[in-house]
């Protein structure tokens, strides 16, 4: 059973999503504040992060970048902090989705699922994929430059992915949306797709002329 990490300082909404991610046969860690979610994400193998960002204790992005440092877990943020610079503070800390508040609870479900979708699928490639000085392990999710390994999201691996297995190609937001977050844009922040790929050129640290990303 997978186990899904929230953290959420609304106890009504904390009891709320936990009893619908359970009805869908997660199980779910609930934390108040950052520091229970600091153990528990420590105590456990967590497959998901629900995150809000201002909490009691602390703030969530800040939570999600230590996260980020140490882990390709997937992220959502789930915030009423809804301005465009918010969004995109969201994305460089990690995210790999970011809901905002009041939301639908049947579209973080089925976010929910999505993802988890995708670790359970295996990635109909080779064991290694090879361009240039990057090295990508479909296998192991680990991306070498020089040798030095980059972490990367599990969303930014599989954006990657995706561009290596469709070389030198004009690729729509529509294409990328289907294939890395499995929807049709409905859902999706219009900002999501581009800061997303500004974050893997910045982490494969891409310059003009972009060594891989056009």
């Amino acid at each position: 059973m997978a186990k899904i990490l929230l953290l959420e300082d609304d106890g009504s909404l904390r009891r709320g999503i936990c009893l619908k991610l359970e009805k869908e046969g997660y199980e779910v860690l609930s934390a108040e504040g950052v520091s229970d979610a600091e153990r528990l994400f420590e105590e456990n193998d967590v497959a998901l992060i629900i995150s809000d960002i201002t909490v009691s204790d602390g703030n969530g992005l800040e939570f999600c970048r230590a996260v980020r440092q140490k882990s390709g877990v997937y992220i959502i943020f789930l915030t009423a902090l809804d301005q465009e610079v918010d969004i995109v503070n969201g994305y460089d800390a990690g995210a790999d989705d970011y809901i905002t508040k009041p939301f639908s609870l049947m579209v973080l479900i089925s976010k929910v699922n999505a993802l988890m979708r995708r670790i359970g699928q295996k990635e109909d490639v080779g064991a290694e994929l090879l361009s240039g000085n990057l090295r990508v392990c479909c296998t192991t999710m680990r991306v070498y430059k020089d040798g030095e390994e980059i972490l990367l999201s599990k969303t930014e691996f599989k954006l990657l992915l995706y561009f290596l297995e469709n070389p030198e190609q004009i690729i729509s937001r529509e294409q990328i949306l289907s294939a890395v977050w499995d929807v049709d844009g409905q859902f999706v922040d219009d900002n999501t797709v581009p800061v997303t790929i500004s974050r893997l050129k910045k982490k494969l640290a891409c310059e003009e002329p972009y060594d891989h990303i056009r």
